[in-house]
């Protein structure tokens, strides 16, 4: 809700709000209506592993469902030790083991792997640089990504790691700016990904670098500036541009609720949509004693849950196109 990932807690909260008040006018989780508590998960908040233990501690609530960055799933890992249900929405390095933790989003394999083979072989893409925040999942969606680039026939020629929020990145740029890679490969959160595009559009580079992210969706895209989107890529399992049927009814539902000034919709908002509804399944999975696998519930996407390893969804490759994205393939 605040921070440098701040931008994108008005649209989590709505979405989330949306799959709640669904649920429970279809009669709630066995005649008990579902309530939402909202914590604001910030990397810029401290204690957050003894806030989660305390209201486990305390009662007060029976599920957690997350939508934060990796580095806060840590702390909340480490105050809620397997107690409760945690549902974590967003995208992630892979990987993810922890007794009770249930991972729903993409992972570099499926996310970053296709995104890169493609932009290699049709956009002649082979030198690359890689620029991302300092915490796990840049770091480990990197080391994975050399390996993408290498396969496909491309070079790595740098890594780059800035602090959360840090908003410097003059160095970097000059660096792209003597370099000159074909693409380069960002890992950045919120408001950094923000200050970086918006300096890498004004340096002049659009034009000559192609630029690949997997966290900038609709909010970001609009805070960087049409001027500033040249050759951005995106790779991303929703865009609230998809026209499929699903995507279109959940609009509709949306709007009608929350109006035509609504939080903008997006990846990282919508996976807290899925992540209400599949922490719903859950619950009813255990009162009936089932365990069938994969796991059903009501998304919008139509993933599919085996286990944190096994996850169907869609990924899509789209290029924005001003103030919007335009889907250019489904990997």
């Amino acid at each position: 809700m605040s921070g440098v990932a701040g931008i994108w807690g008005p649209s989590a909260i709505a979405c989330a709000t949306l799959a709640a008040e669904e649920i429970n006018r279809a009669g709630g989780l066995y005649g008990r209506e579902l309530h939402l508590k909202c914590f604001n998960a910030s990397d810029e908040v401290d204690d957050l592993t003894e806030t989660t233990r305390e209201v486990i501690d305390a009662g007060g609530i029976e599920a957690i469902v997350g939508m934060h960055t990796s580095s806060v799933r840590r702390a909340v890992i480490a105050g809620c030790e397997g107690r409760v249900p945690y549902v974590y929405t967003a995208l992630h390095e892979g990987g993810e083991r922890s007794p009770g933790v249930f991972a729903l989003g993409e992972t570099p394999e499926r996310q970053l792997r296709p995104a890169i083979e493609i932009l290699v072989r049709e956009w002649s893409a082979r030198r690359w640089m890689f620029i991302g925040n300092d915490y796990e999942w840049p770091w480990i969606s990197h080391r994975l990504s050399r390996g993408y680039v290498g396969g496909a026939g491309g070079d790595v020629l740098e890594e780059h790691y800035v602090a959360l929020g840090s908003g410097e990145f003059d160095d970097v740029l000059q660096r792209v700016a003597d370099l000159k890679p074909d693409a380069v490969l960002l890992s950045l959160v919120g408001q950094d990904a923000i200050d970086f595009n918006r300096a890498f559009g004004e340096a002049g580079l659009g034009p000559r670098v192609l630029r690949l992210s997997c966290a900038i969706e609709e909010n970001i895209l609009l805070a960087i500036g049409a001027s500033n989107t040249e050759n951005l890529f995106v790779s991303s399992g929703y865009f609230g541009a998809l026209s499929d049927d699903g995507n279109m009814s959940f609009k509709e539902r949306y709007h009608q609720r929350f109006g035509p000034r609504a939080p903008t919709l997006n990846s990282l908002g919508q996976s807290t949509y899925e992540g209400i509804r599949f922490a719903a399944a859950l619950v009813r999975r255990a009162l009936e004693a089932r365990s069938p696998c994969p796991l059903d519930f009501d998304g919008v996407r139509g993933i599919t849950w085996t286990d944190n390893a096994h996850v169907g969804y869609p990924v899509h490759l789209a290029r924005a196109d001003g103030h919007a994205f335009q889907v250019v393939k489904s990997l």
